[in-house]
């Protein structure tokens, strides 16, 4: 059965990984990608440039099968705690929710490593926060995904980020594998298994799963 999938953070590092993969998946429909700004047309893609401060509840773009959400930004790019959380968390959250309301049986997100609602770190609790608030909506199939660093070369200033990288990198054969760098395809395969799978599951996958994926880059 090809399914109707909705991306969102289509493009980010993960987003821009699972577009590829899902346009060149066979189970996979259409792809309908919602962004800020015009994605470069392909067959099997259906691009709605909106406005995620306004999104409409009854558009029919919310009529799909499954929904991958991808979106994600930092407390430094975003300006405050309050934005952030407006984000990574508020937003998946009223996705979700109009997705479910137009049909959609499977979510799967990218949160973080250690994220937790009952974390003393914002980050990681704002993480968990949306982790939970989405689980509630009664998914079918229901996937968290939780990396660590994400290795990618960003567009946007990540200091802290890109000193991470570098250092993790150089140390890699010493980290645990809980905590070496991830592979944005590595993720977006764990996500597209999820959301495709032949039966609806519900699970948490963490960072050391990813490096078993066989989708890498």
């Amino acid at each position: 059965m090809s399914s109707r999938l909705l991306l969102v953070g289509a493009t980010g590092a993960v987003g821009q990984s699972v577009l590829g993969q899902a346009l060149a998946d066979p189970r996979v429909a259409r792809v309908v990608a919602l962004t800020r700004r015009p994605l470069a047309a392909a067959d099997k893609l259906s691009n709605v440039v909106v406005d995620f401060d306004r999104l409409p509840d009854d558009a029919p773009w919310w009529q799909v099968d499954a929904v991958v959400c991808a979106l994600g930004t930092t407390q430094r790019a975003a300006g405050s705690r309050e934005n952030f959380a407006a984000v990574d968390r508020d937003l998946p959250l009223r996705i979700a929710r109009l997705a479910r309301a137009g049909g959609a049986t499977r979510f799967a997100l990218v949160t973080s490593l250690g994220a937790d609602a009952a974390s003393g770190n914002f980050y990681l609790r704002t993480k968990g926060q949306v982790e939970d608030a989405i689980r509630q909506l009664g998914y079918p199939g229901y996937t968290v995904v939780r990396p660590s660093l994400i290795d990618a070369d960003r567009v946007e200033s990540r200091p802290g980020e890109t000193f991470g990288l570098k250092l993790a990198r150089a140390l890699d054969p010493l980290i645990p594998r809980r905590w070496k760098v991830v592979k944005p395809g590595a993720i977006a395969h764990a996500l597209l298994e999820a959301v495709l799978a032949p039966e609806p599951v519900s699970r948490v996958i963490e960072s050391a799963e990813l490096h078993t994926a066989t989708a890498g880059g």
